[in-house]
C-alpha cells in the first residue's frame, strides 16, 4: 500500500460505512489505483501493509435495494497450508 486516508465525513450513500479508510495501492504490474479498505481496523492501516483485492458489497440503490458489488483491498491473508 502506497498511501491511505480515513473518511469521517461520507459522500451521500456512503454514510452508514463510515469511518473508512481508503487506500492508494501500488499495483505489482506498476500502476496506482484508488480503493476502499476491508476486512481491517482503521487503527493497524500502515504504508507498506501487503494487500490483496477482493469483490465485497459497495452498496444497495433504489427501491428495490439493488446491490453494487466491486473491488475493495484487504491485507494479505497468512498462508496455513
Amino acid at each position: 500500500m502506497y498511501s491511505f486516508s480515513t473518511v469521517y465525513d461520507a459522500p451521500a450513500g456512503y454514510v452508514e460505512y463510515q469511518p473508512y479508510t481508503v487506500a492508494l495501492i501500488k499495483l505489482d504490474e506498476g500502476p496506482l489505483v484508488t480503493a476502499q479498505l476491508t476486512d481491517v481496523d482503521n487503527e493497524d492501516v500502515h504504508i507498506g501493509m501487503p494487500v490483496e483485492m477482493v469483490t465485497r458489497k459497495i452498496k444497495e440503490e433504489g427501491e428495490n435495494g439493488l446491490i453494487v458489488y466491486g473491488y475493495k483491498f484487504r491485507p494479505v491473508l497468512q498462508d496455513v497450508r
